[in-house]
């Protein structure tokens, strides 16, 4: 039988599957815009007038990583431990699909609705923030950043539900991580500086914690120095790939 590929019916399948997760939908459009509303209707106050925009653009900066988490991270881990859960990936195959291209079409799907959020995320912001006017290089960074983010996440969210294979566990996995990754990367208003040295070591491995420390310093004008930055993003994305080899290698060797 010849294999299907990547179709565009697919993706449109899996577009489907994104859009009726209420949690997804949620955490990764609604949630954002309201913290990002709420911190810079409270805290912000404290804040000293002449770095006000700074400090809310930072706020602005930060919340946007919670987009592509929410929908990788929890969203693509929780659809697909489903999934699996009820064979669907299994009867799917037995109808022509391949694997490569129902993961292909879920990457696509997922990047589809993350471009929808993301227009969303930023629109709103616009609305109810008073955000610095960015530079072209640094819009670009910073979007750059959050695809590279979504890439990572959904390779990780992939490992974790093919590895556990049931829903409960893999929602409460990635729903852990999710918390703990806002809370060690200043995405909770904590400071990264204010952590004890054994998290902020762990911060400091995680390329969010420089987004959200960093990216406001060069978002008008200025250099950054991305060493740091992208030595985190190999790393995590290095951590991902493993786990997604190993669960991937495991399956063989359950099907053997």
């Amino acid at each position: 039988m010849k294999r299907k590929l990547c179709t565009v019916r697919l993706i449109t399948y899996e577009i489907k599957n994104i859009c009726g997760n209420p949690f997804t939908v949620f955490f990764s459009t609604i949630f954002p815009i309201l913290m990002s509303y709420i911190i810079s209707q409270t805290y912000m106050r404290q804040v000293p007038d002449a770095v006000r925009p700074a400090a809310i653009t930072g706020i602005f900066i930060t919340m946007g990583m919670v987009v592509p988490m929410s929908i990788f991270l929890i969203g693509h881990g929780a659809n697909y431990s489903q999934e699996l859960e009820k064979d669907v990936p299994l009867r799917m195959n037995l109808f022509g699909f391949s694997q490569s291209g129902m993961i292909i079409a879920k990457a696509i799907a997922n990047l589809i609705f993350l471009t929808g959020v993301l227009l969303i995320y930023v629109a709103a912001s616009c609305l109810l923030l008073d955000i610095l006017i960015p530079q072209a290089s640094a819009v670009a960074v910073y979007a750059l950043t959050l695809y590279g983010f979504g890439v990572i996440f959904f390779i990780l969210s992939h490992g974790i539900a093919t590895l556990v294979k049931k829903f409960g566990p893999t929602y409460a996995i990635t729903m852990m991580l999710y918390f703990i990754f806002m809370i060690i990367c200043g995405m909770m208003g904590i400071q990264t500086e204010l952590l004890p040295k054994g998290m902020q070591t762990i911060a400091y491995t995680l390329p969010m914690t420089y987004v959200s420390k960093d990216f406001v310093d060069f978002w008008q004008e200025g250099s950054y120095n991305f060493a740091p930055f992208l030595q985190a993003m190999l790393f995590m994305g290095a951590v991902s790939g493993i786990v997604l080899i190993f669960s991937v290698r495991k399956e063989k060797r359950m099907i053997k």
